[in-house]
């Protein structure tokens, strides 16, 4: 039956940092809560692993109330930001301190002990002590540690935040690899939405202490349905306006077409997201004339930032493949970008 937040809130005095929440965690998931500092990400995690209490509401494992639950009750462990680990231990006895604490001892445990270190690939390092590991390595000896006694949900603190770009990449790819492996369900949290997108079966995007919207990585890329998913999760080019039928939008651009507006009535004022990725130079169904104001080469993408001629408070990010070798227009250059209608997201305007 998994993991179920009903109807949760917290509050400290009379202000609400978590308002009504509900969520479901399926058996086996990885799941990211993401979102920018205060959105309240890291309170829904310390709820759930009973470092907090709720001010209101439920929440659910296998069907079972556990919010009077303590920390050490509930069928969890957690990977902190700072690691936690005991400088005076080796890695083998960090990993080991599970069992310890249960008092469980032999050969078993023994055995599960380096299987653990074997899983995490540490099983060459198992006698040295935290200080004369890496970043990596340490926030792998803080997996080894919570993942030991398989417990039935693993919590992640945003346990990435302090390698450096390279490796946080490499240990983006391990984290995933580990959980299937192990198929435990892991909750996580993050602020960063490569590393969401990265790892995550499904996404939680939070802010202001609610939820913004539920989905996967695709769904939430492709089909943000509120101004702020839009704008957080990937770039996006946000251009205001109004219905003015059923396939266009009026806007400081001209007339932008798009595949459907269902569900919106003429007059309404709407945002329409097109990402960068999806604009391309030339024209097509819908043409936008502009002029290149900045263009940076990026390797696999070449980045242009462009100001429409028709509305010069605009600024359009264009990404372009970095497959086609030949040079990319210069800052000055008239261009015309267009895009599918099929890939214009349109979303009410509730600001």
């Amino acid at each position: 039956m998994g993991l179920e937040l009903q109807e949760v809130t917290k509050r400290y005095g009379m202000h609400e940092v978590l308002h009504p929440l509900s969520l479901s965690v399926g058996g086996g998931e990885f799941l990211t809560l993401l979102g920018p500092s205060g959105s309240g990400k890291t309170t829904v995690l310390r709820l759930i692993g009973g470092f907090t209490e709720a001010s209101s509401g439920q929440i659910l494992f296998d069907g079972k109330d556990i919010s009077q639950l303590p920390a050490n009750r509930r069928p969890f462990n957690t990977v902190f930001q700072d690691y936690a680990l005991f400088p005076h231990m080796t890695v083998l006895q960090n990993a080991g301190y599970g069992p310890l604490v249960q008092r469980r001892t032999g050969d078993d445990t023994r055995k599960l002990i380096d299987e653990t270190l074997d899983i995490v690939g540490l099983s060459g390092l198992r006698d040295r002590y935290p200080a004369q590991l890496s970043g990596g390595q340490k926030q792998r000896v803080a997996l080894a540690r919570a993942i030991i006694c398989q417990p039935k949900v693993i919590l992640l603190d945003e346990p990435l935040a302090a390698l450096d770009a390279t490796l946080r990449r490499q240990m983006q790819v391990f984290l995933k690899q580990i959980q299937r492996r192990i198929d435990t369900t892991f909750v996580f949290v993050t602020h960063d939405q490569d590393e969401a997108i990265t790892m995550s079966d499904r996404i939680v995007v939070m802010n202001l202490g609610r939820i913004e919207q539920v989905g996967t990585p695709r769904d939430l890329y492709f089909s943000p349905r509120t101004h702020f998913v839009a704008g957080f999760f990937g770039d996006n080019n946000l251009i205001s306006g109004t219905v003015s039928d059923s396939a266009h939008v009026d806007s400081s651009l001209g007339i932008l077409r798009v595949a459907e507006l269902s569900g919106l009535k003429r007059g309404e004022k709407v945002l329409l997201g097109i990402r960068p990725e999806a604009l391309k130079l030339g024209n097509g169904p819908v043409s936008i004339p502009a002029v290149v104001t900045d263009s940076m080469f990026g390797g696999a993408l070449t980045k242009l930032l462009l100001r429409p001629t028709l509305d010069q408070s605009v600024t359009l990010d264009v990404r372009l493949s970095g497959t086609d070798r030949g040079s990319a227009p210069a800052p000055g250059d008239l261009v015309s970008v267009t895009y599918d209608p099929a890939d214009a997201v349109v979303i009410p305007d509730r600001g």
